[in-house]
């Protein structure tokens, strides 16, 4: 054989060996359960947003939206429009959890959803770009041949199988958010110092049965330790057959301790979710099986005989495939690109996983100057944002940026006049005392943003955060310090 046929020997021999495991036919048992998991918890998401009035006061009071760098394009609907919006999403979340029109609910369920987090940044929430992804992927996924409406409707379309493809890519996922999670844990402020956590725990301790414990401060040091390694190691617990009942245990646990004691939403819900892709394909059956006492079902998978080399259509896919997963590796790795510290400067922050990693508070002061005549005005964020957004683009550089063109962009339309738009922000990162956020003395109304590094971002601060001691206004369910 010649180094030329070599070189063409092996790929013909190892990937058709790799495509023939992809194409492997599994259990379509699991992941149906999943989408009809995934659709409830839409649903009932949706359910809740509308019936808390959280409509109105994300979507329907703001005046002033922050976008998406890249996203200014995107239109925001009439607030009118809005709470139709979610009353669509609750209904796709139904269809998706029947199985009922799949194609066109998921495609349209994506579509809705991600549009809802793109609209504003402020709300922008790590669980629900979680499941942007998860839905992303199932418009690709035919998770609908069974224990479905349409497989009701069409018997043709039923199968009790699918490719092994489907279920590699949505743990690829699910891993990719523990694994970056239990990373971003891996800082000074979370193991040595135990922040945000031990400000978090301070605030608790009025909780009944639980409070009198939060108090201590070993408390708040096992929990930052325990959450790094839950989220560092959980995948590998959970991909190992032997270990995966235990692992998922401990899933259910570790979320359930989050949801009573954090403000966190449905985040525990869906990761709790998420992490059944991890269970065995045949599950569903098998449990089925022991609530009606009878044997467990067996899926026979079909057989394929020599898989032939992939045809062009499969080349892309899998092409598409692996740059979806070198994107989600390489996403939350830019933040290195800009070097400091990513919870103080925040560039590269979003779409990373840092769950939970920072507590930050902030105020800002806007100082305007004309151009021509020299006058000066003091302008605060409330004149153009809600209570949420003030809050949110105090301690976020790119928000505090385009509220200065906003502001700059209001009153060149007033004056006439070119303007000046400098801040003055000051911000306090788990529990530090308040240092400032950006160069005073920089125009931001000049400033573009970017994917560079933003040099009119000051330093983050240095030295140890503070260590809360609860007092009996924090046992009240008040801060203490």
């Amino acid at each position: 054989m010649t180094d030329a046929e070599g070189r063409e020997g092996t790929p013909r021999e190892s990937y058709p060996r790799v495509w023939s495991w992809l194409l492997a036919p599994r259990d379509i048992a699991a992941l149906a359960v999943f989408r009809m998991a995934l659709g409830a918890i839409i649903a009932v998401s949706a359910v809740r947003f509308l019936t808390y009035g959280w409509v109105d006061v994300l979507f329907a009071r703001p005046r002033f939206r922050f976008t998406y760098w890249g996203f200014g394009w995107l239109p925001a609907l009439p607030s009118t429009w809005m709470p139709a919006l979610f009353v669509a999403l609750g209904v796709l979340g139904v269809l998706l959890m029947l199985g009922l029109f799949y194609r066109v609910t998921v495609a349209l369920l994506f579509a809705v959803f991600a549009y809802v987090q793109l609209v504003d940044v402020t709300n922008y929430l790590n669980h629900y770009y979680l499941v942007s992804l998860l839905l992303g992927l199932l418009c690709f996924i035919p998770a609908h041949r069974a224990f479905s409406l349409d497989a009701l409707r069409e018997p043709a379309l039923r199968s009790d199988w699918l490719p092994t493809w489907c279920t590699v890519l949505l743990r690829f996922q699910v891993a990719v958010v523990y694994v970056y999670a239990g990373l971003a844990k891996v800082t000074t402020d979370w193991l040595v110092h135990a922040q945000p956590l031990n400000i978090w725990l301070a605030a608790r301790t009025g909780l009944p049965w639980v409070g009198p414990l939060l108090e201590q401060r070993w408390v708040a040091y096992a929990a930052a330790w325990g959450g790094m390694l839950f989220d560092t190691t959980i995948v590998l617990f959970l991909l190992w057959r032997r270990t995966r009942p235990f692992a998922y245990v401990v899933v259910l646990g570790f979320h359930t301790v989050t949801f009573v004691l954090f403000p966190i939403g449905m985040f525990p819900f869906i990761m709790v979710t998420a992490a059944m892709v991890f269970f065995e394909p045949s599950w569903p059956r098998r449990l089925l099986a022991r609530l009606r006492r009878r044997p467990s079902e067996t899926v026979a998978s079909p057989t394929h005989g020599a898989v032939p080399a992939p045809s062009w259509r499969g080349r892309v896919a899998l092409g598409a495939a692996l740059v979806y997963a070198f994107l989600q590796v390489a996403l939350p790795l830019r933040t290195h690109a800009y070097g400091g510290n990513v919870l103080w400067h925040e560039q590269g922050m979003r779409f990373s996983w840092r769950v939970m990693t920072r507590e930050k508070n902030g105020s800002a002061t806007f100082m305007v100057r004309d151009g021509v005549t020299g006058r000066e005005w003091h302008v605060v964020p409330s004149q153009y944002l809600t209570r949420l957004q003030e809050r949110e683009m105090a301690v976020q550089p790119d928000l505090i940026l385009q509220l200065a063109h906003h502001i700059a962009r209001d009153f060149e339309a007033t004056t006439h006049h070119p303007v000046e738009v400098r801040a003055d922000v000051r911000v306090s990162l788990n529990g530090r005392m308040s240092e400032p956020l950006v160069d005073p003395t920089v125009d931001l109304a000049k400033e573009e943003d970017g994917l560079g590094a933003k040099a009119w971002i000051l330093p983050s601060p240095e030295g140890p955060p503070i260590h809360l001691r609860p007092t009996r206004t924090a046992r009240a369910g008040g801060p203490g310090v």
